[in-house]
């Protein structure tokens, strides 16, 4: 606990920011949060409309030992907070040309079963595949995830240089390799290389440690919160409030204040234009990375200047499909995922020299509605479609009912037209009754996003762990990050262990390891 409290800004009313400022007013600090928005939640926020609720961001529940190990910090648990409903199957597969789709359970001898269906001997093959992912989960959850590389202490720990000689391969080599040597199937492969898409890559670049992923769906679990994902935003910002943090929604931060490279608060504009200046002893940015260093500092006390952004790569952006239907949709489950048969040629349209929207494209579907009826009417369907596209946001914005830019409702046209034709659903486009999209346009417009990216900063090898962006500025005492494009990295669970590394470097702290829980911890209920 801090002794005498410190006067907290945090920017951003995402879940980094909303975690982080949590967890310091837990410490005892008095912490307000500024959102532009009059949203919470960033990223993952929510739109409803015609008795229709969406998630417009992140619909995956995984890790979520990293969920229930926050909470606890906060004594509570997932439990208490959030009502968590395991999806079977985890997933369905429908691949271009294939009339049959896989369903993908979780659970290693499930996967492995259908692993063994479709390739002779693949199934052995998956379960040593398995235990190599739960190794490398492990060792990023002890080693990685939760060092703040403040100090090399972590990365000096003998137990880890015992583990450079089987670490340094899977470091080295990209994932395809990692999966292509050991299964032959296009479908399967696919199966095991499609997670690279959530840490904002390939698996054509991404390094193969992030086979570790594959542990999450198959040897796992996924679930979904009921309510959907915004019900984890509302958890966190309502744990905030009952500490003690003051949210001030459509309030934009314009500037972060500084005194002989000290930060001493944020310049803030409220909805009426009026400016003021709020005093901090500490401040944390827990937006976009891109603009807070190149658009709330001047040119002196940037960290990370335009130069060295321009040698770095995004994660794709997104193209999203909000579709209210009328009827039943059994044809799709809670995920279900569409595979074109040129993988490579997919990837390469979204990070190759000449970036395009895939078409046919490699794309997700969500149907809360198959496990939660309170997000549609009665006798619909509510469907979430992520298309990945390039990081641009040149192409223009999205809209609602088909008022948005040209070039992006003409997409949202075909990957309508796909989903009808590869799932068997001929009549999905007359059904529809809400349509909004979303576009890089948006996401760069409404959320800042560099580039209009989807995710943050892409974890190729030169993007993760100690040579991803630290949490602390080096020219400004008293700035620090949280969120995506900083350490550890994309998605709710690395954004939470993000606000806690947070906490870390407050006080002190560069131990590779979570902290440690109060004790006695909440009993699960």
């Amino acid at each position: 606990m801090s002794t005498t409290p410190r006067r907290v800004a945090v920017i951003g009313g995402g879940i980094a920011g909303l975690a982080t400022a949590a967890l310091l007013a837990d410490e005892g600090d008095e912490v307000t949060v500024f959102e532009a928005r009059e949203q919470l939640g960033g990223r993952a926020g929510s739109w409803e409309q015609d008795g229709f609720r969406f998630d417009t961001g992140p619909s995956w529940y995984l890790m979520p030992e990293v969920f229930d190990h926050f909470f606890r910090l906060l004594g509570t648990s997932a439990a208490q907070e959030l009502d968590l409903v395991r999806l079977d199957p985890a997933y369905r597969v429908f691949t271009e040309g294939d009339a049959d789709a896989l369903e993908v359970r979780s659970g290693v001898e499930e996967a492995a079963a259908l692993f063994e269906r479709v390739e002779l001997g693949a199934g052995d093959r998956l379960r040593d595949y398995l235990d190599s992912a739960r190794d490398a989960y492990d060792l990023a959850v002890t080693r990685f995830l939760y060092d703040g590389y403040a100090s090399t202490r972590g990365l000096r720990d003998p137990a880890l240089l015992r583990r450079l000689p089987r670490l340094a391969p899977l470091l080295t080599r990209p994932l395809h390799k990692h999966i292509e040597s050991r299964f032959a199937d296009p479908r399967l492969r696919q199966v095991l290389g499609y997670p690279a898409v959530f840490l904002g890559g390939s698996p054509f670049a991404v390094p193969s440690l992030y086979h570790l992923m594959s542990h999450l769906d198959l040897g796992d679990a996924v679930a979904y919160p009921r309510g959907g994902f915004t019900t984890i935003i509302e958890a966190i910002a309502r744990l905030a409030r009952e500490r003690g943090v003051t949210i001030e929604t459509g309030v934009e931060v314009v500037a972060i204040t500084t005194a002989d490279a000290v930060a001493t608060g944020v310049r803030v504009r409220d909805a009426a234009g009026t400016i003021r200046d709020v005093p901090a002893d500490t401040v944390v940015a827990a937006g976009d990375l891109h603009r807070t260093e190149t658009t709330l500092l001047p040119p002196d006390l940037q960290t990370y200047p335009e130069a060295w952004w321009a040698k770095r790569t995004p994660s794709p952006g997104a193209l999203l499909l909000l579709l209210g239907v009328r009827g039943e949709l059994p044809q799709l489950a809670h995920h279900t995922l569409l595979f074109t048969q040129d993988w490579r040629d997919n990837f390469d349209a979204i990070f190759g020299e000449h970036p395009r929207t895939p078409d046919p494209a490699s794309l997700y579907i969500c149907r809360p509605s198959a496990t939660d009826p309170d997000v549609a009417p009665d006798g619909h369907e509510n469907l979430f479609v992520l298309v990945p596209v390039p990081a641009d946001p040149t192409p223009g914005r999205g809209g609602v009912d088909g008022d948005g830019d040209a070039a992006i409702e003409t997409a949202a046209d075909r990957v309508i037209a796909q989903i009808a034709q590869w799932c068997g659903i001929p009549d999905l486009a007359e059904r529809i009754v809400v349509r909004r999209t979303i576009s890089p346009g948006d996401f760069a417009a409404d959320l800042g996003t560099w580039r209009g990216n989807s995710l943050g900063l892409s974890h190729i090898l030169t993007q993760s762990a100690v040579f991803r962006p630290r949490n602390a500025s080096r020219r400004v005492d008293g700035l620090y990050y949280a969120g995506a494009d900083v350490l550890p990295g994309i998605g709710l669970p690395m954004c939470l262990i993000s606000a806690e590394l947070v906490v870390k470097r407050l006080r002190g702290d560069d131990s590779a390891g979570p902290l440690d829980e109060p004790q006695p911890a909440l009993a699960e209920s």
